[in-house]
């Protein structure tokens, strides 16, 4: 077993660069077993170990139980012990999904604080069979279908993964080693122990003995296809998706005519990108977006923390919603940040007979020039709202702005919170468009108001 579990750890790098590894241990068989075997097998690559113990204060006097049996287990091997203390309450809804969420923030904060550069958890191959069953139950691509991760990007390792729960007990007895046993394993309570003590013992029965290590060969066989997927996803990633802020941004023509396993996952992978992770998306959302490439209508789906909208040739992945309306008071002469963007509006009075500026009166990508003498009193800085219309310089009559938004394929996320300058009550310039034919400067205009665009 113990060739076996280096094995693992040499295929999949698990401790490649990384000296100081924290091994995760509740106390229960798997993880004392791959502490035992952890610090056997240490020397071989040069690593130091620490010992991670959490607490989710569920059990009361068992858990610190727990906790003391842990400690003294690493006092007794010479390694330094880290415990983590929670409070979980058993209103949190899921409360398996709760803890394992808690231990998981435990584990990143190690690594992100020198402590560690890995972290082991004790998942067997049992475990892995139990999860793709879990999985194939609820639905799941490829991805799912991998199951538990060897070795994940934040830096989790699973040395036991090719390790039968068995194996481990066989292990622990015939070295005379103690574990402590957890009640809660035995709850029905929890969808995980349901899986493994009534539906795979009844499908090992009635269908297939070795269920656990055809479903386990399922994971491994999807992980490496799922490595390969990932590669060509990388690939299609060239020029069809883009980052914008917090955003992400994909070529909904390359989602139309990719085959439809590629755009499934270049949908997963822009997600990914932009939410932090792909939890909760399922079939139904991927299928969403890619209704959304092949309708050039546009449109917007929801997805499990994010929306995804469609503009022209762009679907954008990022938060519902927009900048809002909003308006304030123009500081004349001055700089208004536009609120909500990183965009700020300059307004700068020139009297021409005490300058030799030489002014662009026509508006160009950034500057406008404005009669100071038509704009009696404030000015005001706000939003563009639907029905917004004016006569740009050199237009011929009225426009709506939406009209102009679509003629210069202004994309609709990018129109929520449009600065408009306002005056009198009347539209006297907008962002790209320009100023307003009745107040438009000339050459022949003795004091002009510039208007900037400057990016904050």
């Amino acid at each position: 077993m113990l060739g076996r579990i280096a094995h693992t750890i040499e295929r999949y790098r698990m401790f490649a660069e990384a000296r100081d590894i924290g091994v995760a241990v509740s106390g229960g068989a798997d993880s004392v077993c791959l502490l035992h075997a952890l610090h056997e097998l240490a020397p071989r690559w040069g690593v130091r170990l620490s010992v991670l113990h959490v607490d989710h204060g569920l059990r009361g006097e068992e858990s610190r139980g727990d906790a003391a049996f842990v400690r003294a287990l690493a006092g007794g091997m010479g390694l330094r012990f880290q415990l983590r203390t929670l409070e979980i309450s058993r209103s949190a809804g899921n409360l398996e999904q709760e803890a394992r969420r808690a231990r998981l923030a435990f584990f990143r904060a190690q690594i992100a604080g020198g402590h560690a550069e890995r972290v082991a958890t004790g998942h067997t191959r049992s475990d892995q069979a139990e999860t793709v069953l879990f999985r194939i139950l609820r639905g799941a691509g490829g991805a799912g279908l991998s199951g538990i991760l060897p070795v994940t990007a934040e830096g989790l390792v699973r040395p036991l993964i090719a390790v039968r729960r068995e194996e481990v007990l066989d292990y622990l007895q015939r070295r005379g080693i103690a574990w402590r046993e957890d009640a809660s394993n035995l709850s029905r309570e929890f969808a995980r122990n349901r899986i493994r003590h009534d539906l795979l013992p009844q499908l090992e029965r009635e269908w297939n003995p070795a269920i656990a290590e055809a479903l386990a060969q399922t994971a491994d066989w999807a992980f490496e296809e799922e490595r390969w997927r990932e590669a060509e996803a990388a690939r299609l990633t060239e020029g069809n998706l883009r980052a914008e802020g917090d955003a992400v941004l994909v070529r909904a023509a390359a989602l139309a005519s990719l085959p439809r396993a590629a755009a499934r996952r270049l949908v997963r992978r822009a997600i990914a990108l932009a939410k932090g992770d792909v939890r909760a998306v399922g079939f139904a959302h991927v299928e969403a977006v890619l209704g959304l490439a092949a309708d050039p209508a546009g449109g917007s789906a929801a997805l499990p923390g994010l929306s995804a909208c469609r503009s022209f040739e762009w679907i954008r992945f990022g938060a519902a919603g927009g900048g809002g309306e909003w308006r304030v008071e123009a500081a004349l002469p001055g700089y208004t940040p536009v609120p909500g963007s990183k965009l700020g509006i300059s307004l700068e009075i020139v009297d021409k007979s005490e300058t030799t500026a030489n002014l662009h009166y026509v508006y160009n990508s950034g500057m406008g020039c404005l009669d100071r003498n038509c704009l009696s009193g404030s000015a005001t800085l706000r939003s563009w709202q639907p029905g917004d219309r004016y006569r740009p310089q050199g237009a011929r009559g009225e426009c709506k702005l939406k009209d102009l938004f679509q003629k210069a394929r202004v994309p609709v996320w990018e129109r929520s919170g449009w600065p408009v300058l306002e005056a009198g009550g009347r539209i006297a310039w907008t962002r790209r468009f320009g100023a307003a034919a009745w107040c438009a400067a000339g050459p022949e205009t003795p004091v002009v108001l510039c208007v900037r665009e400057l990016a904050g």
